[in-house]
């Protein structure tokens, strides 16, 4: 059953807590450099609490296409709740005013991507399960 829990709830339930200032101080957090250092070029690069954000979700992005290649009877509700937290992030992204950011629509296209890539890679390896026997 916890299988069946879509992973990209996470940077939704992150951003939201960011974004109402749970986790600091609302969505100028996002802006905040959590991690610096000195490049051998001689620039500094630094990670952002949004930056940081993408990178959690691309990680649980590629969770979930492996996910999507197990078959079962919790497959299928496991693509229908990706599709529920797809629609949250877009209802969430064209009615909330502090949703319209570019780390927020960066989420969303990776939430969208989550869900495309779990029905391709279980109709692909669906196939793969026939067997047609003579």
């Amino acid at each position: 059953m916890l299988a069946a829990i879509p992973l990209m709830i996470v940077p939704l339930i992150g951003y939201n807590l960011v974004m109402i200032g749970l986790l600091g101080g609302g969505i100028a957090e996002l802006q905040t450099t959590i991690f610096s250092t000195s490049m051998m070029s001689g620039a500094t690069w630094t990670m952002s609490m949004g930056d940081l954000l993408i990178v959690v979700a691309l990680v649980l992005l590629f969770i979930e296409v492996l996910k999507a290649t197990r078959t079962g009877p919790w497959s299928v509700i496991d693509h229908m709740l990706s599709m529920f937290v797809f629609v949250a992030f877009l209802v969430e992204f064209l009615l909330v005013r502090d949703a319209a950011t570019q780390v927020f629509f960066i989420l969303m296209v990776i939430a969208f991507i989550d869900v495309i890539a779990g029905f391709s890679v279980s109709i692909r390896s669906a196939g793969r399960d026939v067997s047609i026997g003579l």
